[in-house]
């Protein structure tokens, strides 16, 4: 029976847990927070509201991956100048970590369809 530990995170569950992510509130809380624990069991509430189950050590892990992944490309691409990785979901981190004003949607990015879902990111990752 599949307990959810290393269960891997759907594209949907992915586009989720970056939508709350980009929550102007939570950014606020995130940013120099040491101690986050409470952040992420808010964001695990969220994704549950959404039908997504995943406990807070979860959403942690996938946020620092996320973060982790984006940075480390960010500085290959420094280095290299022509980016051979790719990573899902890039255009949506980058906005949420160069901190992009919110638009009228909530989303300050031109990937207002990361709530529709429509976008098919695989296609368009730089």
């Amino acid at each position: 029976n599949d307990t959810g530990a290393g269960k891997h995170w759907s594209d949907n569950e992915v586009r989720a847990l970056i939508n709350i992510w980009s929550d102007e509130k939570i950014q606020q809380m995130l940013e120099g927070a040491t101690r986050n624990k409470e952040i992420f069991e808010e964001i695990a509430r969220r994704l549950m509201k959404r039908g997504i189950d995943r406990d807070w050590k979860q959403c942690r892990t996938k946020y620092k991956n996320l973060k982790y992944e984006y940075r480390a490309l960010q500085k290959e691409n420094e280095l290299l100048g022509n980016p051979r990785r790719k990573m899902r979901f890039y255009d949506e981190v980058d906005c949420i970590l160069r901190r992009q004003p919110l638009g009228t949607s909530g989303w300050g990015c031109e990937s207002s369809s990361l709530l529709s879902g429509t976008k098919n990111f695989s296609d368009e990752i730089k």
